[in-house]
């Protein structure tokens, strides 16, 4: 897990991914999951004119009832890809290691998450609010985990019935 700082160009954020991608422990043995949603369409342009097409899914995250979507291109409702996550470390499928570097951040970032509706109109149409709560707060490294989660539940490739490598 890397963070890159604020305000990094988007070339240099998909310079970093394809360095990572391309490295040798990496190379053929990995997909990459971007969130798409609103100004993520450029970054996923840019990383398939770079060489990862193929390789990359592109997610749009979503307040819909189910994903739906083919290919490398995908509508995920953000409580599937939350409930999911929660559903794999509840289940120890998934664990943070301590010496992860951003295990910290990103132990922070899951106890400022919270999920329900902001308002009774809300409730009435069903619409989920979920995502950090408080002022300056963020949600990115779960958001992130949670994309890479989902994708690895994919049947077809050998995921979801089985502990996932490396957790």
């Amino acid at each position: 897990m890397e963070t890159m700082r604020l305000g990094t160009s988007y070339p240099d954020v998909v310079a970093r991914v394809c360095d990572i991608m391309l490295d040798s422990r990496m190379n053929g043995q990995s997909l990459l999951v971007v969130d798409a949603t609103g100004v993520g369409a450029a970054v996923v342009d840019l990383l398939r004119q770079a060489g990862m097409k193929g390789r990359t899914t592109a997610v749009t995250i979503t307040g819909g009832d189910r994903a739906h979507g083919s290919g490398d291109q995908w509508c995920v409702p953000k409580r599937e890809l939350m409930t999911g996550l929660e559903s794999s470390l509840e289940c120890g499928e998934l664990r943070i290691a301590r010496k992860l570097p951003e295990a910290e951040r990103l132990v922070k970032e899951f106890e400022n998450m919270r999920m329900g509706y902001s308002s009774l109109e809300a409730r009435v149409n069903g619409r989920w609010k979920m995502g950090a709560e408080g002022e300056g707060e963020h949600d990115d490294l779960v958001l992130a985990l949670s994309l890479a989660c989902w994708r690895a539940k994919w049947p077809r490739n050998g995921f979801g019935t089985q502990r996932l490598p490396g957790i």
